[in-house]
């Protein structure tokens, strides 16, 4: 089902384990672990846009089928404007390039949105959302990043909570659905920082996959961001 266009309201909390922090010789048990979850995160690195080599297109193709939820791709690739369409064709129901390497952002996002899956926006720490604001009806999502993309276990930024506010604060003046999504360093001492600067998505790999119970562990998650929006 194409969750886009549903309202953030009626959609609430959402909690996307990283894929990057499970066990790779296993991946079909790991997705069933966290099958709690909204979505089932995906990190695609090309070792030029970040230092570190990851999994491509038929890798994600498999885990779409192997997957109990949806599957998010987060694109840290050169040239996404070339390669992210073939995302949407392996089966993945949300994909986001990052605005750093993108060359024709607004072309790409109506591809992507033309082809039926989410099309998200990802900036880097230090990329402010400012450049993008008159962009954001294109775009279903907007990841702010909260470690510097690459490596997973990274320790949360707390210098990126301000953007986090910012971009809530732009999509409640602007009355659009977009989501925002927080990924790095997420876990049950960071994410109510996130929730009550705006986060609604969050990307969760060590905190969940680290856990002895993962499925608990995304409970635990939810409630704790919930808590934290309502307040």
């Amino acid at each position: 089902m194409d969750r886009r266009g549903i309202a953030w309201s009626l959609v609430g909390i959402q909690i996307s384990p990283s894929i990057l922090a499970s066990d790779f010789a296993r991946l079909a048990d790991e997705l069933g672990r966290v099958a709690d979850a909204d979505w089932a995160h995906v990190d695609v690195m090309d070792n030029h846009f970040v230092p570190n080599l990851t999994l491509g297109q038929p890798v994600v193709e498999a885990l779409v089928k192997a997957s109990p939820i949806p599957v998010d791709c987060h694109l840290m690739i050169e040239n996404p404007d070339r390669w992210a369409p073939g995302y949407a064709e392996a089966g993945a129901r949300s994909v986001t390039f990052h605005a750093e390497a993108v060359a024709a952002p607004v072309r790409l996002a109506r591809q992507l949105r033309a082809s039926g899956v989410r099309a998200g926006l990802g900036l880097k720490p230090a990329t402010p959302i400012e450049p993008y604001l008159d962009l954001l009806p294109e775009f279903d999502m907007i990841l702010v990043m909260t470690v510097e993309p690459g490596f997973g276990a990274q320790p949360f930024l707390d210098v990126c909570l301000p953007k986090v506010r910012r971009t809530r604060d732009a999509i409640r003046r602007s009355g659009l659905d977009v989501w925002v999504q927080v990924d790095g360093g997420v876990s049950e001492e960071t994410i109510g920082r996130c929730a009550e600067a705006g986060a609604d998505v969050f990307v969760a790999g060590t905190a969940v996959y680290g856990a002895g119970d993962a499925a608990e562990r995304v409970h635990r998650l939810r409630e704790l961001a919930t808590s934290a929006h309502a307040h």
